[in-house]
């Protein structure tokens, strides 16, 4: 349930999740459109899609589902490392994800979100319940 990406980001190669879900959208897309060559063809079919392309097709679908803030498709990698912080995923398995060769890279992807920090128990709260238990403990 791997996707090989050749040549991603910066040029560089790396491993992506295929989601059961999204691949049964794959086959079906496929079994329809019957692509020869690139599963996304750009223009002419010959071609991958090109960035600008892909730009454009993001622009458009951000525009038929309403969106009206500001994003592009940095915005869904941001995104996408976040939610997998919140979700609990090591920062490290997002690095491979992300392809970064160097953890403070992303770093900067992940910015912390408000849910992580609010679930975060404090080195304070440890040690109060640590303390209750050793009261307890010694009345006993």
């Amino acid at each position: 349930m791997l996707i090989h990406v050749d040549e991603g980001k910066n040029d560089k190669d790396r491993k992506a999740m295929l989601s059961p879900a999204l691949l049964d959208l794959l086959r079906d897309y496929w079994r329809e459109a019957r692509p020869e060559g690139w599963l996304f063809p750009g223009k002419p079919k010959i071609m991958a899609l090109s960035p600008r392309q892909l730009n454009r097709a993001f622009t458009s679908a951000k525009h038929m589902a309403g969106i009206n803030k500001p994003a592009t498709l940095h915005t869904l990698r941001h995104s996408f490392a976040t939610h997998l912080l919140e979700a609990g995923t090591d920062v490290r398995v997002i690095q491979v994800l992300l392809g970064h060769s160097k953890l403070s890279t992303t770093a900067r992807y992940t910015h912390v979100a408000t849910k992580t920090i609010r679930g975060t128990v404090s080195p304070y709260e440890m040690l109060e319940k640590l303390q209750d238990h050793t009261v307890r403990r010694g009345l006993e």
